[in-house]
């Protein structure tokens, strides 16, 4: 069931346009990602759900009530900002307690969901403490106890691990992929961070200059595209651009093939395969395989497996992501043959 719909929402400040026609429904108890790189409208549609802006066009419901001109304080929503805006003057207990207190609940019930709050983001033992007193993911925890104790429908997420350091980044994701799991409310996070997302969430959406370029699952929009700008921005890709010679499409520097003929006969620009992907292979050509040659330009060994950087007769470059037990082993400036699976490439448009 849709909890949040959004129907042709825009916002505009003077001449600029945040936000242009964006619909979108979210589901009751998902994990949705807000995804995409600064300026892109992302941080203006949460701050729209939330109640701080109001849209410049187009309809806001959350649970089958219009929601444009309502107030934050007035709507069925928390948010967690990237700040956490702890109270410095209040410990732990009395931070999450605040708005309890502000609803007049009996203080009974109020100590009450507290502990069980505390409990749920494993800081029962810290509920004394004054904020200046914790880790940025202790902090962090508190942020996420004091929006969740009044129970909203959804809870929204303003980049809140953007300032934990790598290591507690992702161990908090997998935490608040938890969290959600237990309470079963509707999350919404906005992020620039595409790993996060594809860790975290059920469905993301893409976002790019104010309008949503995909929405899917992460393993939709990795491994299935819709633009360039979609296979450049999450994860990594090679992009193959398409050039016309003697009027005939071809991709400089791979090898002419009915594989190739038949991704050249729907070519629109470029052509989209992962590094993990791309393979070494020998002189024979795999059936139904693209393949090409390469000078090897650069290597690096990255733990589970090498990153070879090739160096296309065209200039371009093809980056392979290889556990190969030979990889290592090749010498800079040698000639590589590469290739792929037809399936696992796609045209895109330029």
């Amino acid at each position: 069931m849709d909890l949040i719909q959004l129907d042709g929402i825009s916002r505009r400040f003077g001449s600029i346009t945040a936000l242009a026609d964006i619909t979108l429904s979210v589901r009751q108890g998902e994990f949705l990602a807000l995804l995409g790189p600064s300026g892109c409208g992302k941080t203006t549609l949460l701050r729209l759900i939330a109640g701080f802006l109001d849209p410049s066009a187009g309809e806001l419901s959350i649970g089958g009530k219009r929601m444009n001109t309502v107030p934050p304080d007035r709507r069925p929503v928390n948010t967690v900002f990237q700040n956490y805006a702890l109270f410095p003057h209040m410990d732990v207990a009395d931070n999450i307690a605040f708005g309890l207190k502000r609803a007049r609940l009996p203080k009974a019930e109020i100590t009450q969901r507290v502990k069980e709050t505390l409990e749920l983001v494993g800081m029962a033992a810290f509920a004394a403490r004054w904020p200046n007193e914790l880790s940025g993911g202790q902090q962090q925890r508190v942020a996420l106890a004091r929006a969740i104790v009044n129970r909203p429908k959804v809870l929204l997420l303003d980049e809140p691990l953007a300032a934990l350091d790598l290591k507690l980044r992702k161990r908090m994701q997998i935490e608040l992929k938890r969290l959600h799991e237990k309470l079963g409310m509707t999350f919404i996070l906005v992020t620039h961070d595409q790993e996060e997302a594809l860790t975290i969430a059920d469905r993301i959406v893409v976002m790019d200059h104010g309008k949503i370029a995909q929405i899917g699952t992460g393993q939709e929009i990795y491994e299935a595209p819709g633009t360039r700008f979609v296979a450049d921005f999450i994860g990594e890709a090679n992009l193959l651009a398409l050039s016309v010679e003697d009027g005939r499409n071809i991709f400089p520097g791979l090898d002419p093939s009915d594989s190739l003929d038949a991704v050249m006969s729907s070519a629109q620009g470029v052509m989209m395969v992962r590094p993990e992907n791309v393979e070494i292979v020998g002189d024979a050509t795999p059936a139904g395989w693209v393949t090409g040659q390469g000078t090897l330009i650069q290597k690096i060994f990255r733990g589970v497996a090498w990153r070879l950087y090739l160096q296309l007769p065209d200039g371009q470059e093809i980056v392979i992501d290889t556990q190969h037990d030979d990889a290592g082993q090749i010498e800079i400036d040698s000639n590589v043959r590469f290739g792929w699976p037809l399936a696992r490439c796609k045209v895109l448009d330029a």
